[in-house]
């Protein structure tokens, strides 16, 4: 397993397809919040299975990104350059492939597709 503290975010970033490092924190952030929206008020480290799939996942940054950035959420993801859910799966699989997040036999790249539209889910902003 990779130490976060040796791991370079920027060339990562550049690697996964050209996000900014601040997402990473956010998709593990994320993770801990989807894990909490799933199984409600049970104490996610009392449980030996706490696997949370793409879309899970998805809608749990979702909800952090509208809970943290209000109606500023979608912009604050585009200046990260995330602009799909299916960029969440890229930066996902950026983390397995560098040993900080584990993969279940049965999760792939695919469980990020099309999961919500941005424009719906974010609602869209009008330029006055």
């Amino acid at each position: 397993m990779s130490d976060p503290q040796t791991i370079d975010w920027h060339a990562l970033a550049r690697r996964a397809g050209g996000f900014s490092p601040q997402v990473f924190e956010f998709i593990r952030e994320g993770l801990q919040h989807a894990t909490e929206l799933k199984l409600g008020s049970i104490d996610p480290q009392e449980l030996e299975d706490r696997h949370v799939s793409g879309q899970d996942l998805c809608l749990g940054l979702r909800d952090l990104a509208i809970q943290r950035y209000g109606p500023l959420a979608k912009t604050v993801l585009e200046h990260w350059n995330i602009h799909s859910t299916e960029d969440f799966g890229k930066v996902v699989y950026a983390l397995i492939d560098i040993g900080l997040l584990r993969q279940a036999e049965d999760d792939s790249i695919e469980d990020f597709c099309g999961v919500y539209d941005f424009d719906e889910a974010f609602g869209e902003t009008e330029m006055i």
